[in-house]
């Protein structure tokens, strides 16, 4: 069976910056599940991937724009750290959610502290790189209508939430 639009695929799969460095894998644990087309993982692993049969092993290169998107400097905010009084001890490398000005929740990283004021960071913190994903490809299955309504694989045995 190949990979097509709502279709479980479960991948095995090591994630590599552009230096070589590993920043994900789920070698040795259970293959990633997701629904083909729904645009559950990054989009030029997904399209790398589709139509693709099961047992496939792939080096897919995946660039910012098709990965996690261009760094956006925009996102980056100054806020005063009296905002923040309610929220001690602030720590960087620390994730929050703002609601950004639509009123839809954002999740933003603690990049700096100072006295006077917090730096936050609304990029994913993959945002701007280069993407080297090693994919074997584990099951591939089409997705029951629940699933695909529901817009996520329940995995052996069905839904569990």
């Amino acid at each position: 069976m190949k990979v097509a639009n709502h279709h479980v695929i479960g991948i095995e799969y090591t994630l590599k910056d552009g230096k070589g460095e590993v920043l994900d894998s789920n070698e040795g644990s259970e293959p990633l599940l997701y629904i083909q087309g729904l645009g559950q993982i990054v989009d030029g692993l997904e399209k790398a991937l589709d139509g693709k049969s099961l047992g496939d092993n792939l080096e897919v290169k995946v660039s910012a724009e098709d990965g996690y998107g261009v760094f956006d400097d925009e996102l980056i905010q100054k806020v005063p750290r009296s905002e923040f009084k309610d929220m001690e001890p602030l720590e960087e490398g620390m994730e929050i959610v703002v609601e950004d000005e639509d009123g839809e929740d954002q999740v933003m990283s603690i990049t700096d502290i100072s006295p006077d004021e917090v730096t936050l960071d609304g990029n994913h913190p993959l945002a701007g790189q280069e993407l080297n994903f090693k994919v074997r490809i584990a099951s591939v299955r089409a997705a029951t209508q629940d699933e695909i309504e529901h817009g996520h694989a329940h995995g052996e045995g069905g839904h569990h939430h």
